[in-house]
């Protein structure tokens, strides 16, 4: 008989034997399994390029799977499992790890299909997520680029969305964001600053990676001699966003975008106080959009005395924080105005876009008066009053035009 030390000694050697067994096996299903991957991932990414994983979100059966940034290989195991589309969340990790996916999938929103392979959903998972193609025109309002989101499948909560674009505190780290000051009356503290611009956004993306993609965007706008000419009109960045997007709403024409900034200059450095009452009907505007109205080219005697520190004929100087997203052309012509020039009115001429530009009060109604009837036939308004200009006063230059 063996004793017991032999037998000790036999079983530790049997057990060697067997891992050491199950090691080369392992390393040898490895070793395939590596060797071979390349051939598989070629082969599928064949098939992905054929439009064999084309999965959309009305695709029938797709199932979403959002990744956040952040997410561990492990909390994506967990939205798969939970979601049916893996059995083991272990093996997932693990053939991750094998795969070299591990710490490579993109955050965003993926569709996938039940029945995909581990490696099917592991390769899915690094490309680019679903995104929607959004363009913001310039001039659009707060609320419109919130529609124009939403439209293009983005979704966002709106609550939250607002809350961002009234929390600088989240974007401190944007130079111009620093600088804002926020005046009594103020809608939305970020309004203007979402530019204008082609977008991709992943459909389920946060309002505040959205707001960062579109100060991102602006932040590469503003060139650094754009803070030197602000300082040395005396302004802050803030004031020339704000300056740009009423001349963004009052002409979309480059060249009279610097004649219309040289006129609300000319009336901002104006020692005449009565002169810095801007009048500019695209205040008035913005104020009965934001009631649900219509913008128009006149307005009636009631909307250009809307109380609200954003009416530009109440309420002198400029309105306390943009009305709408300007583009490039607006900031540059609020930046730099049409030089030597001496006017101080304008008014729309009702024709494919035009401007027409006064020095004096008198030149200015007989402005008014020529192209009044443009207006009517531009707004169809029975009883309204010319606004579209850069006036002295309401009171002074108003003329009620009466439909006969």
């Amino acid at each position: 008989m063996l004793s017991n030390k032999v037998r000790v000694a036999l079983r530790i050697l049997i057990i060697l034997t067997l891992l050491f067994g199950f090691g080369v096996a392992g390393v040898y299903v490895g070793y395939n399994y590596v060797i071979s991957q390349d051939k598989r991932l070629t082969a599928l990414k064949q098939d992905i390029e054929d439009g064999k994983y084309k999965i959309k979100a009305d695709t029938e059966g797709a199932v979403t799977i959002v990744i956040k940034s952040g997410d561990s290989t492990s909390d994506i195991a967990e939205k798969l499992y939970d979601q049916g589309l893996i059995t083991n969340k272990f093996l997932f990790s693990i053939i991750s790890k094998l795969n070299g996916y591990d710490g490579a999938y993109i955050a965003g929103t993926h569709y996938l299909l039940k029945g995909f392979s581990y490696d099917e959903i592991m390769y899915l998972l690094t490309m680019q997520p679903a995104a929607v193609t959004v363009t913001i025109p310039e001039g659009s309002t707060y609320y419109e680029v919130k529609q124009i989101l939403h439209d293009a499948g983005l979704n966002f909560d709106d609550a939250e969305f607002d809350r961002c674009m009234n929390s600088p505190n989240l974007f401190v780290d944007y130079e111009f964001v620093s600088q804002i000051e926020i005046k009594e009356g103020r809608d939305f503290i970020l309004a203007g600053y979402l530019y204008p611009d082609t977008y991709n956004f992943d459909v389920n993306a946060s309002p505040e990676s959205i707001i960062r993609r579109f100060l991102n965007n602006m932040q590469n706008k503003l060139y650094d001699e754009y803070y030197v000419r602000a300082k040395r009109l005396g302004m802050s960045m803030d004031e020339v966003i704000t300056l740009a997007s009423v001349i963004q709403m009052e002409t979309g024409k480059a060249p009279d975008m610097m004649l219309v900034s040289a006129v609300f200059h000319n009336r901002l450095d104006s020692d005449d106080e009565s002169m810095r009452y801007l009048g500019s009907s695209a205040t008035i505007n913005y104020l009965i959009k934001a009631n649900g109205g219509k913008s128009s080219l006149l307005h009636t005697d009631a909307q250009l005395t809307i109380d609200s520190p954003y009416n530009t004929y109440t309420h002198p100087g400029l309105p306390p924080g943009p009305i709408c997203m300007p583009g490039i052309e607006a900031i540059s012509a609020a930046l730099y105005p049409e030089p030597n020039c001496n006017y101080f009115y304008f008014c729309a001429t009702g024709i494919e876009g035009g401007t027409a530009f006064a020095t004096t009060l008198a030149e200015h109604e007989e402005n008014l008066e020529k192209y009044k009837d443009n207006w009517i036939a531009a707004d169809n308004a029975p009883e309204v009053t010319p606004t579209e200009s850069s006036e002295e006063t309401t009171e002074s230059t108003a003329m009620v035009i009466l439909d006969d």
